[in-house]
């Protein structure tokens, strides 16, 4: 049985970007649901492949097979179904990175129940404001962490919350997922689809600048959008196994730890860590032989201050980025180290891949890339025109020919929220970016994060970047602090790498690195622009080169 991908594209083979640019379709089935079409198809042909791993610092490691997640999936929606879950209720799971997550989330998938994935930094007001605004009727949550505390406190405010389910342990005023797993209960067997393409798959609450969280829905076709996110972005291998570190209440970790994965024939890893450390994250990538990994740039600069030829990192075939923008420095540096090329990729909760780093195009350290094929993207100034290449603007989705697969349906019981940034065929996105010559696509930042001095746009990026290559800084964030003459002016929080100290002399360099920056940018705003199109003219060039096997 080949990757399940290929059967729901017109064309699963691409020679080119522009090849993939022009031919990328996928053919939607009729009530598609993929905990039957995929998981539950895989696990009748397949039975004993591998779907996912799963592992704590403690050294406990447990491994599935699609066939037991299939089986497990089936039991819960057979004890869910007893407990009067039904399709379109809202079930909140809180479950961290515990393998749990991965068959209930199917089972609800299977009832037609609709996931609300929530983090377990939720306090009593985060909680009482979900429960309202979703009408959540259950909560399936990790003992571990505050989070139970919190659900308790915040019970009484919470009237549609008929049950509290806990896994992995007990609790008074808890049900036991375990025990309750093992009640009789009449086996799960629905005797038609319950669900359709256009009903609500997942909820997830996703926070702006200003008022309360948003409610993202997504329908029951967007897992096929997350072909593109591991067949070629992620470049997931068919039996191999992929690790993404995001936790399961944030949509990143469905981006990379679920549907894209299991299309594309690959397991998934789980390392079910409370605290990062970097050592540890090595350990798993050398121990359970891991292929292809994601994580945001963060996590890459703090691994690579371990010694890192202390590990066998050779099953390591391709590496991405994600959550936050990606320095050069970061990118050349484990370039360095490991020989494996950083690809970049851009996108929201609302959407799918949206612009990303394809395998056929050569890497721009820095760039986002090229638009995906699923998405109609261009970049406009204030009075809604195409921006022409080394110009900022902001990005959006044209959607007049329609709403395209991994697409939002819009934020759920919140029209005139969704009208705000989605009307006369355009999605807002409310980020700032311009392209270069060549289609590159760079980020500048949130429309409303860009600092304003002295009538000039900053982008916070930017100065990081420029930062991010002294050897003392490890990590950096750039703010704008209100100024009476100049609106506001720069300011850098650092913190250093080891081997260096607090000092006047080394603040006033890092000042003047940063100061030269952003004068740069308030003297004449085009000669960033300027500068960034000729860097990526002379290492598209020298990359050119390189493959022709000229000596650049």
């Amino acid at each position: 049985m080949s990757a399940l991908y290929r059967e729901y594209l017109e064309v699963a083979d691409f020679g080119s970007y522009e090849d993939f640019l022009r031919n990328y379709r996928i053919n939607v089935p009729e009530n598609f649901n993929f905990a039957y079409d995929v998981l539950d198809r895989i696990a009748r042909e397949e039975p004993d492949k591998r779907a996912l791993v799963w592992h704590t610092p403690e050294g406990e490691t447990k491994e599935f097979t699609f066939a037991d997640i299939s089986r497990q999936s089936d039991r819960v929606a057979a004890m869910l179904t007893r407990m009067g879950v039904k399709k379109g209720d809202k079930i909140m799971l809180v479950l961290k990175r515990h393998y749990s997550f991965w068959y209930t989330i199917m089972a609800l998938h299977k009832i037609g129940a609709v996931t609300v994935p929530a983090t377990n930094l939720l306090t009593k007001k985060d909680i009482v404001y979900r429960a309202h605004a979703a009408d959540i009727k259950g909560v399936i949550a990790t003992g571990h962490g505050s989070f139970p505390a919190y659900m308790e406190e915040a019970l009484p405010d919470c009237p549609t919350v008929e049950f509290l389910m806990m896994v992995g342990d007990t609790r008074e005023g808890w049900l036991s997922f375990e025990e309750e797993l093992e009640k009789p209960a009449e086996p799960f067997a629905p005797a038609q689809r319950p669900t359709c393409n256009d009903d609500i798959l997942l909820l997830y609450f996703t926070s702006g600048t200003s008022g309360m969280p948003k409610m993202v829905a997504h329908d029951y076709t967007y897992p096929l959008g997350h072909i593109q996110t591991a067949v070629f972005w992620h470049q997931c291998q068919e039996n191999g196994l992929h690790l993404t570190v995001a936790e399961t209440g944030w949509a990143k970790s469905v981006w990379g730890k679920l549907y894209g994965q299991w299309l594309a024939g690959c397991a998934v890893m789980a390392y079910d860590f409370d605290k990062f450390v970097p050592r540890e994250i090595l350990e798993v990538i050398q121990k359970f032989g891991i292929t292809s990994f994601c994580a945001p740039p963060t996590i890459y600069r703090f691994m690579m201050t371990e010694e890192m030829e202390q590990y066998d990192l050779s099953s390591l075939k391709h590496c991405t980025i994600a959550g936050e923008a990606l320095n050069p420095d970061v990118y050349q540096q484990w370039l360095r180290r490991t020989g494996i090329e950083m690809r970049e990729c851009y996108g929201q909760t609302e959407l799918c891949v949206t612009v990303c780093t394809f395998p056929w195009m050569k890497v721009n350290p820095g760039s986002m890339g090229k638009p995906s094929p699923m998405f109609d993207i261009d970049i406009i100034d204030e009075e809604g025109n195409s921006c022409p290449p080394g110009v900022v603007g902001e990005m959006v989705i044209r959607t007049r020919r329609g709403r395209p697969i991994g697409m939002y349906q819009g934020y759920y019981r919140e029209q005139e929220r969704t009208d705000s940034v989605w009307h006369d065929g355009l999605y807002h996105t409310l980020d700032l970016a311009w392209r270069d010559e060549w289609g590159y696509y760079w980020y500048v930042g949130r429309a409303d994060d860009v600092i304003k001095s002295s009538g000039y746009r900053i982008g916070p990026f930017e100065v990081e970047s420029a930062l991010m290559e002294h050897p003392a800084v490890l990590e950096t964030a750039i703010t704008g602090v209100p100024d009476p003459v100049r609106g506001q002016i720069v300011k850098a929080t650092i913190v250093l790498n080891k081997g260096f100290e607090p000092s006047d002399a080394l603040k006033k360099e890092l000042f003047n690195l940063k100061f030269q920056h952003s004068t740069n940018q308030l003297e004449n705003p085009q000669r960033i622009v300027a500068v960034k199109k000729d860097i990526a003219r002379v290492m598209t060039l020298i990359r050119e080169a390189q493959l022709n096997g000229q000596n650049s």
